[in-house]
């Protein structure tokens, strides 16, 4: 069972609770928003505590065209941990669109657009 974090775009929020489900169904623990942050928590607080108890962080690629600033620190926190060797694995998926930051260019993605299911699989297989 691997510990998740999946970052996504709010406008992508029904997208990334399909995911999170399918990934809480194969037995992961999954960390999104929705249901970690609860009215009266810190936010940022929450967001920290989830980063850092994660083995994987999902990047959920997007069709909105805009930056958002809440998912660009989740993945480059993520990234930075990587590079300095926390046991961290950024993964990047195709959710709603292709919208992914330039940088991770050379990272093979998941491709849930194309086909869910074998999307969904091939996650699976790299969480373990």
């Amino acid at each position: 069972m691997a510990s998740v974090f999946i970052s996504h775009r709010g406008a992508d929020q029904l997208a990334a609770e399909k995911l999170a489900l399918a990934l809480r169904d194969r037995g992961h623990d999954v960390w999104i928003d929705v249901w970690k942050i609860n009215v009266g928590d810190s936010i940022v607080g929450r967001i920290n505590a989830g980063l850092s108890e994660a083995s994987f962080l999902i990047l959920c690629g997007s069709s909105e065209p805009f930056v958002s600033p809440w998912v660009d620190r989740e993945w480059m926190s993520a990234l930075a941990g990587q590079l300095d060797g926390v046991n961290v694995c950024l993964l990047p998926v195709l959710l709603t669109g292709e919208n992914l930051p330039f940088l991770l260019n050379d990272i093979r993605h998941a491709n849930l657009i194309l086909c869910w299911q074998d999307g969904i699989e091939e996650i699976c297989r790299v969480l373990g």
